[in-house]
């Protein structure tokens, strides 16, 4: 992958910057995480046109940009708030896992890591599979509908 321009670099961190803000996520406390996922999605716009996820394998990266799933903010980061990069993250540098399914591996791995910002983020979360925020309230709860995943 070449180094992105310097313009579609300003261009990805303006962006970055504002869906950060939108979703009261901030970045890594280690720069360098979020450097390098910054270069990596600007790099992608300039081969494929798209901010593509640069911390996936893709056995093809343009079928996989038309798939629009992990292009940036992916759909993991709009129904959960999760983001596996680390680029948007908690301000201990933790990626939120409350709103995923318990079987998903950021679950696993990082085990709980509460929303400090549960009013903000999460476009999608109609999209969620039958998920309750630990800090809904008993009524919440009572109230939620089951979901099932759309094919």
């Amino acid at each position: 992958m070449n180094p992105p321009s310097k313009d579609r670099l300003e261009k990805m961190w303006k962006f970055v910057k504002g869906f950060a803000e939108k979703s009261g996520t901030t970045f890594h406390p280690t720069p360098a995480v979020t450097e390098a996922v910054v270069n990596g999605l600007a790099a992608h716009i300039e081969e494929l046109g798209k901010p593509l996820c640069p911390c996936n394998f893709y056995k093809d990266k343009q079928a996989e940009a038309k798939l629009r799933r992990w292009i940036c903010a992916c759909d993991e980061m709009q129904i959960y708030k999760y983001c596996h990069c680390l680029l948007f993250v908690r301000e201990d540098g933790l990626p939120i896992t409350e709103y995923l399914p318990e079987d998903h591996e950021g679950r696993q791995v990082y085990g709980l890591v509460t929303d400090p910002t549960p009013d903000k983020g999460r476009a999608l979360r109609h999209k969620a599979v039958g998920q309750v925020p630990s800090h809904a309230s008993p009524d919440q709860t009572a109230a939620a509908p089951s979901q099932t995943p759309k094919s």
